[in-house]
């Protein structure tokens, strides 16, 4: 999926099987060990934390963007995309 506005500026959804095994392992890493995530009652082993994010990405509950905007790519809750999306046209600034 790849939101665009009127300046080319976009917000592209990039498939797992898309990336390599390590490139895929290495984003699901730096996203889970960011600062400020929560688990829960429990703290979740960094495996289990990385197996949980691969069941969401496998499910298509959360998808792997590029925003050229900010130059960044990250791991979002599906619905999060699609307002994320419309948030943008909203604005004129997908």
């Amino acid at each position: 999926m790849v939101s665009q506005d009127k300046s080319g500026e976009q917000l592209i959804v990039v498939p797992a099987e898309r990336l390599s095994p390590d490139a895929l392992s290495a984003l699901i890493v730096e996203f889970v060990t960011r600062s400020g995530t929560d688990y829960g009652r429990r703290e979740a082993t960094l495996a289990e934390k990385c197996a949980a994010v691969r069941t969401q990405l496998k499910h298509n509950r959360a998808q792997i963007t590029y925003d050229p905007l900010t130059q960044t790519s990250t791991i979002m809750l599906s619905e999060d995309v699609r307002k994320f999306s419309a948030g943008r046209r909203e604005k004129g600034t997908q």
